[in-house]
C-alpha cells in the first residue's frame, strides 16, 4: 500500500483538471493508510473536490465491512468531521450517522502527529554531540553549543516544496527538539547517486539509507537494516528500495529496544535489538531524540509523522520516586478521584474532558491537601476554558470557596479583552500570571504548581510565569474587588474545574510537602 501511494502521489504534480485531481483523490481512497487519509484531506477545502475528498477521507477512515481497520487520533478525527460538515443532501444523512457514531467510540488516543509543518524547522534542532556526550556538560555549554549547533542546521538544512532538504555538504544532523520513548514513525525519503543518510532512534544510529549501487561499502543490501549493530542483525532482510531520486517511505516501529521496519510496504527489519552504538555496555536510551542524518550528499524528506506509544503512561522519574510523588491517574479508572466521572474519562492514559451540552462539572481527588507539589501536562482545544481548582471543598464555586488557577486558550478571540487576572495560570480574582508561554493550540504543555503555605509558584514549559503570596496579593482587597473566603483555607480538595470546553490532561502526579 505504501508503494501504491507513492505511485499516486507522482502524479499529483502532473494533475491539472478536477478530473484529474478527482482520479488521485479516488485512487488514494482504495490504499487504506494514514498517509492516503492525509492525501485525500488536502481536496477537503476545494469547492470542486470537496465532495469526493470528503468521501474518501470517510472510506479511508471507517472500518472495512467485517474488519477492524478503521484509523484513529487527532487528525483522524478532525478529517472526519470536516468531511461531515461537507457533504449535503439527503443521500448523505445514512453516511453522517455512521461517521458520527464511529466518532463517538473512537478510541480517544493522540494517534498519528505532524513533527514537521512543511514549511519551515520548527521542531527541530542542530544536533550537539550524542546523548552521553551531553548529560556531561554543564547548561551553559550545552545552551553554548546548541546555539551553534542551531546557526549551523540553517546553513545546512533548508525547506522547499514541503521537503525538508539537505544541501550535500557536512555531516551535521538534525534532530527533534522533542524525545521520544516508545513510538511508530511514518517518513518519506530520498536520495540522489551515491547517497547515504539514516534515521536516528532515540538518538543512536541507526536505520540505513544508502544507494544500493554502492557496493564497495556493501549498500546492495538496501535500505533498512540497523547498519552499526554488531551483535544483532544488522542487514536487512530484503532488498526494498526504489530507484535513485524516487521516493521511499519507512514505517519504523520501536518499542523497548526492538525495531521493526517497513520500507516501501515490505518488512526489511522484524524486531531486531537496536545497539547503543554510543557505549555497547548498556542499553539502548530510553528517551531521546529522533535525528535525520547528513552524510555530504542532497536527501530529502517529507510527510514525517510520529504516533507515541505509552506516551501517556510515563513512569515518575528516579527523582520523583525518591521525594515520594504520587501519580493520581494509573489506570483507567479514576479511583482517587470523585465528581464528575462522566464527563471526565481515562482511555489510553489520557484524562478527556468532554463534557455534554450545558455541562460544566468538576473533578476531584478524592484526597485533601494543604501544601504540595503538583504536576500535570495539559492539550488545549480552541477557545478552551477550564480550571484547577487548589483547597477547594466539593462544593460551592472554587473560585471564591477555594482558589482556582485559570487553564484558558489565552490566543482565542473571544478572550481577547479580560482581565489580567483571568488568562491562563492566574490565580482568579487575586494574582495575574506572565502570559506569552503555551504551546499553540493542541499541543501538550507541562505545568507545576507549587503551594506552600500563602506562598504559591507556578511554572509553564518551564518558565514560572506565577511567584506570589495569596495574602499580600489580598493584603487591600482583592484585585477583582469581590469576595473570596477561600483565601482563609489552607487544606483543600485539589480538581480540575469544568466550563464546557474539550480538552486533555496526562501524567497527573502529586507530593505532599
Amino acid at each position: 500500500d505504501d508503494q501504491k501511494l507513492l505511485l499516486i502521489k507522482k502524479t499529483v504534480p502532473l494533475s491539472q483538471s478536477t478530473e484529474e485531481k478527482t482520479g488521485i483523490i479516488i485512487a488514494a481512497q482504495q490504499v487504506k493508510t494514514f498517509l492516503s487519509l492525509v492525501l485525500a484531506g488536502d481536496y477537503l477545502d476545494d469547492p470542486d473536490l470537496k465532495t469526493v475528498a470528503s468521501y474518501a477521507v470517510i472510506g479511508i477512515a471507517l472500518p472495512s465491512p467485517g474488519k477492524n481497520d478503521g484509523l484513529h487520533g487527532d487528525i483522524v478525527r478532525k478529517l472526519l468531521k470536516k468531511s461531515v460538515a461537507n457533504l449535503t443532501g439527503p443521500e448523505s444523512q445514512y453516511v453522517k450517522i455512521d461517521v458520527n457514531e464511529y466518532l463517538e467510540n473512537m478510541p480517544l488516543g493522540e494517534g498519528f502527529v505532524s513533527i514537521f509543518n512543511g514549511t519551515d524547522l520548527t521542531g527541530w534542532e542542530g544536533l550537539v554531540e550524542n546523548p552521553i556526550a551531553r548529560g556531561k556538560m554543564s547548561k551553559r555549554k550545552l545552551a553554548a553549543l546548541q546555539k551553534k549547533a542551531n546557526k549551523q542546521m540553517m546553513l545546512d538544512w533548508f525547506v522547499k516544496d514541503g521537503i525538508i532538504c539537505f544541501k550535500g555538504k557536512g555531516y551535521n544532523n538534525i534532530c527533534t527538539i522533542k524525545d521520544y520513548g516508545d513510538f511508530e514513525m511514518l517518513v518519506d525519503w530520498k536520495i540522489t547517486n551515491g547517497g547515504d543518510s539514516g534515521i536516528y532512534l532515540r538518538g543512536t544510529p541507526q536505520v540505513q539509507i544508502w544507494d544500493t549501487a554502492r557496493t564497495d561499502v556493501g549498500a546492495e543490501v538496501g535500505s533498512g537494516g540497523l547498519y552499526n549493530n554488531q551483535k544483532h542483525p544488522s542487514k536487512p532482510l530484503v532488498v526494498a528500495d526504489n530507484p535513485i531520486d524516487e521516493w521511499n517511505t519507512f514505517r519504523i516501529k520501536m518499542v523497548g529496544d526492538k525495531v521493526t521496519v517497513h520500507l516501501n510496504g515490505v518488512l526489511v527489519t522484524e524486531n531486531v535489538v537496536l545497539e547503543n552504538y554510543w557505549d555497547k555496555s548498556i542499553p539502548i536510551f530510553k528517551k531521546e531524540a529522533i535525528e535525520l542524518q547528513a552524510h555530504g550528499e542532497n536527501l530529502g524528506f517529507r510527510n514525517i509523522y510520529v504516533r507515541e506509544i505509552n506516551a501517556n503512561n510515563k513512569p515518575l522519574t528516579e527523582a520523583e520516586k525518591k521525594e515520594d510523588f504520587t501519580r493520581l491517574i494509573t489506570g483507567k479508572e479514576l479511583d482517587l478521584w470523585v465528581g464528575n466521572k462522566i464527563d471526565y474519562v481515562v482511555e489510553n492514559g489520557i484524562l478527556h474532558v468532554k463534557p455534554k451540552e450545558g455541562s460544566r462539572g468538576n473533578l476531584f481527588t478524592a484526597k485533601e491537601y494543604d501544601n504540595f507539589i503538583f504536576r500535570f501536562e495539559f492539550k488545549l482545544t480552541p477557545g478552551a476554558n477550564n480550571g484547577l481548582g487548589i483547597h477547594a471543598p466539593l462544593e460551592g464555586d472554587a473560585a471564591y470557596v477555594g482558589k482556582e488557577l485559570q487553564i484558558l486558550d489565552n490566543t482565542a478571540e473571544i478572550f481577547a479583552n479580560l482581565e489580567p487576572w483571568q488568562y491562563h495560570g492566574s490565580v482568579y480574582g487575586i494574582i495575574a500570571a506572565k502570559r506569552g508561554y503555551l504551546k499553540p493550540v493542541g499541543e501538550w504543555n507541562e505545568q507545576e504548581v507549587v503551594v506552600n503555605g500563602d506562598d504559591i509558584k507556578i511554572t509553564l514549559n518551564g518558565k514560572v510565569i506565577l511567584d506570589g503570596n495569596f495574602k499580600k496579593a489580598s493584603k487591600n482587597g482583592t484585585i477583582d474587588g469581590k469576595d473570596h473566603p477561600g483565601l482563609s483555607r489552607n487544606k483543600g480538595h485539589i480538581g480540575f474545574l469544568g466550563h464546557g470546553s474539550e480538552l486533555q490532561f496526562r501524567n497527573i502526579r502529586v507530593k505532599e510537602l
